[in-house]
């Protein structure tokens, strides 16, 4: 205990102190396919809600609509009822599969590109980038005591910030309600208040995350990077620094080689460091802050072009590759390590699943049956002699118009039936019903049969659209009878 007493210093603190990171702009293929990912998302995200689609008169005319209140998930022209919550958990599962896919064939590649810090967190930079100055004038800024010229800007980054957290916010409740008529709502104050709820708690949390966090998030809160570790392999392409060809580093190119002195391609301009978004330096190996955004790799490759080295310093790599290429060889295509078995099998699991829920999409049936039989009475005896059985009938319509439903019996000799509003059906095995659009129908149905029978008789109850070619439902069940007397001796 005295020799660790005597090691640290009663006076440091226990966490180093957060250094800033300001990164550098830079252009290249890579900065522009971070372009197109944040234009591609953010277009998504804020105009989705707005877009219209059709289906008729009794249903909602939102593309993509959570209707919490009506229990419905409406996206384009598929809807989704709460018992069907499947088709929605197969999505989830797809989106997992896709990540692994994703992250064994290159990295992180959905942390640097598509995943919500990331873009929200790339377009305040531009913000800051616009207001306080490129990288250089940022760490002045920062290191400059307070000043008319300093207030002005710090307000206005962090009201810009703070406005695009609000519309965050509010394109987020737009996708539970009809857009146009909660944004008018919400816009006079008389929104519910689960609205300005939502939209407050959403703008604290963009703010702080992707303006004040930011690499903070990625490196220490989100558990993603650590998940992945287990899920990259040595034939995973990821951002690579080569050292073998980069090492030894000088700043000295010209003076090394008058002196003969034999140096690697890497000049330590730092350029690398200077354009991550998260702070660190590729230089010292993959690191669980590294995003994969390879923005390191348009900045040392526009290096390369200026000192006349070739390009791929820092380049996109494999372990195995990187191997091959230190011991002088030359490494595999592309495409031929991106299509190999792994991420074939993960390829072969997701089309699987995305097939088969096209496929029950496509064969599922838009009228719904369930039937419960009513305990009490289990059985009443009419005036004919016959025995009368009453159930609970639930028709569930799913789609946006009304429809009659033919209301079957099948398996029960001598059936008939009838609904309580109703009088008894014309026709002796069949009764017909209407039922609203999109909606739930209870029926209380009457089925009635002849005494002599089993005392428990399976049968089932049908229902099928009239003057339709589509696929019924029907559900089974069963008929009571009271036990049969014994014959007297």
């Amino acid at each position: 205990m005295s020799n660790l007493e005597g090691l640290i210093d009663p006076g440091s603190p226990l966490y180093e102190k957060r250094k800033g990171v300001y990164p550098k702009a830079v252009d290249g293929f890579f900065r522009r396919l971070k372009w197109a990912a944040m234009a591609v998302t953010l277009t998504i995200y804020y105009v989705t809600p707005w877009l219209r689609w059709d289906r008729g008169p009794y249903a909602p005319d939102q593309a993509v609509l959570i209707d919490l209140a009506n229990r419905r998930f409406y996206m384009f022209a598929i809807e989704i009822w709460p018992h069907e919550f499947y088709y929605v958990a197969g999505l989830l599962v797809m989106a997992g599969i896709g990540l692994f896919l994703v992250t064994s064939a290159v990295g992180r590649a959905w942390c640097g590109y598509a995943c919500p810090q990331t873009v929200w967190t790339d377009l305040f930079q531009h913000v800051e980038r616009a207001i306080d100055g490129d990288r250089n004038a940022q760490v002045r800024l920062a290191n400059a005591p307070w000043s008319f010229e300093k207030i002005v800007k710090r307000v206005s980054k962090h009201a810009v910030w703070i406005v695009i957290g609000v519309l965050t916010g509010g394109a987020w409740i737009f996708y539970f309600a009809d857009a146009p008529s909660l944004m008018r709502s919400f816009l006079k104050g008389d929104a519910p208040l689960v609205a300005y709820s939502t939209v407050a708690i959403l703008t604290a949390t963009t703010y702080v995350f992707g303006g004040l966090m930011r690499e903070q998030v990625c490196i220490y809160m989100c558990p993603w990077p650590r998940i992945q570790t287990a899920m990259l392999d040595e034939k995973s392409l990821i951002v690579t620094y080569k050292d073998w060809r980069g090492e030894p580093r000088t700043h000295g190119v010209k003076k090394a080689a008058d002196q003969g002195i034999k140096t690697g391609d890497c000049i330590d301009c730092t350029q690398c460091v200077q354009v991550c978004p998260t702070g660190i330096d590729i230089r010292e190996g993959p690191q669980i802050g590294c995003i994969t955004c390879a923005l390191c790799i348009d900045a040392c490759d526009k290096v390369m072009a200026q000192i006349g080295q070739p390009r791929g310093l820092i380049d996109y790599c494999t372990l195995d590759d990187a191997a091959i290429e230190k011991a002088g060889g030359t490494s595999k295509p592309v495409l031929k390590t991106l299509f190999r078995p792994r991420t074939l099998a993960y390829l072969s699991i997701w089309s699987a699943i995305g097939l088969a829920m096209l496929f029950s999409l496509g064969a599922r049936t838009r009228l719904d049956l369930s039937v419960q039989q009513d305990r009490n009475p289990i059985f009443v005896q009419l005036s004919d002699g016959a025995i009368r059985n009453n159930y609970t009938v639930k028709i569930r319509n799913m789609e946006a118009r009304p429809r009659k439903v033919m209301l079957r019996v099948s398996g029960l000799e001598g059936a008939r039936m009838w609904t309580q509003d109703g009088g008894r059906a014309t026709a002796s095995h069949e009764v017909e019903v209407s039922v609203e659009p999109d909606s739930v129908m209870k029926v209380r149905l009457f089925v009635a049969a002849p005494r002599n029978g089993p005392e428990r008789q399976p049968f089932e109850i049908s229902a099928q659209a009239a003057g339709a070619n589509e696929k019924g439902d029907s559900d089974a069940t069963q008929f009571e009878r009271p036990e049969h007397e014994e014959d007297e001796e």
